[in-house]
């Protein structure tokens, strides 16, 4: 069991004789939006402490994103979905992930509320580590000297976490977004500790690919993205090949697309895809997404981008 869903699941697990959290935990929080190197050396610090106690290392995360619930459809692009973020974070070595959904009710919670119910009572945790400039609870009234305050009353540590930099500046999620959307990927790579890249499942498109001569396996992505247009892309399937190709992500404009699509075309490939998990790769930028006056113009400059991504790729060899 590496993921708790919500406060209900938390207070029942708390009950429980067996639970993992019965001699307390190490915590941090955030949204851990792309898990880039900054979150890593915060997930690393964690791990250190809750080592040093024998204790299971939890991160609290929220759904939607607190930007989310407070912006709705104005809120920055995400890095990565939940099932990614959760993947990367359990994957690093985190023990649980408390998955919090941010909602109204939640919303509503004071700091000295989200202490006791979620912090003591839910989780009994020794030690957190959280940025000094770390806020929550209603208006984000609670801080990191709230904290401090508590946790020498009630026996828990705070510990304020490292900034790591790149280029001499503090890496972020926003800057890592800003970098993907002014295409500089080898800087978003840097922030992140491997170049981007998105996982979702391939589903059943319009077909239309086929009928142009570049059947795409299409993933549905449940956030804006914070990149769009046409990439050069590596593709990881899920037996462990890994295929090159062209992909465009975006709203499809020429074909009215509604919701955000990741539709990726893998050279030499004729196999079946749907189903799987893919794991894509973005390497290269090769022109923005624009609408077409007709299918035909767009196939015609699918070609192009064809070509060009193998131009690229053969650049590379």
């Amino acid at each position: 069991m590496r993921l708790i869903r919500g406060l209900t699941n938390l207070q029942q697990l708390a009950r429980q004789p067996d639970s993992p959290l019965r001699h307390g935990c190490v915590a941090t929080i955030g949204n851990f939006d792309g898990v880039h190197i900054g979150h890593q050396t915060i997930i690393e610090q964690v791990l250190a402490r809750a080592s040093e106690r024998q204790l299971p290392s939890v991160a609290i995360i929220f759904e939607p994103q607190p930007r989310e619930f407070f912006q709705g459809r104005e809120a920055p692009p995400r890095l990565a979905g939940f099932r990614q973020k959760f993947l990367a974070l359990t994957q690093r070595g985190i023990d649980l992930v408390l998955c919090i959904r941010f909602d109204e009710r939640f919303r509503q919670y004071s700091g000295m509320g989200f202490i006791d119910d979620v912090l003591i009572d839910g989780m009994a945790v020794k030690h957190l580590v959280v940025g000094d400039d770390f806020r929550f609870g209603c208006d984000r009234a609670g801080d990191f000297a709230l904290l401090e305050k508590v946790g020498a009353v009630a026996g828990f540590g705070v510990e304020n976490t490292v900034t790591v930099t790149v280029a001499g500046e503090r890496v972020s999620s926003t800057r890592i977004r800003d970098a993907l959307q002014n295409n500089e990927l080898n800087l978003a790579a840097q922030m992140l500790g491997e170049p981007y890249a998105i996982e979702g499942r391939v589903v059943y498109g319009r077909q239309l690919g086929r009928e142009i001569d570049a059947p795409t396996a299409n993933i549905l992505l449940d956030h804006m993205p914070p990149l769009q247009g046409v990439y050069v892309v590596s593709a990881r399937l899920a037996d462990g090949a890994v295929r090159d190709g062209v992909a465009n992500i975006g709203l499809r404009p020429t074909v009215d697309g509604k919701q955000p699509a990741l539709e990726v075309h893998l050279f030499d490939f004729a196999g079946t895809l749907y189903g799987q998990r893919l794991r894509v790769v973005f390497r290269q930028p090769l022109r923005d997404e624009v609408r077409f006056d007709s299918i035909d113009a767009l196939k015609t400059q699918i070609q192009q981008d064809m070509l060009d991504a193998r131009a690229f790729l053969s650049a590379r060899h």
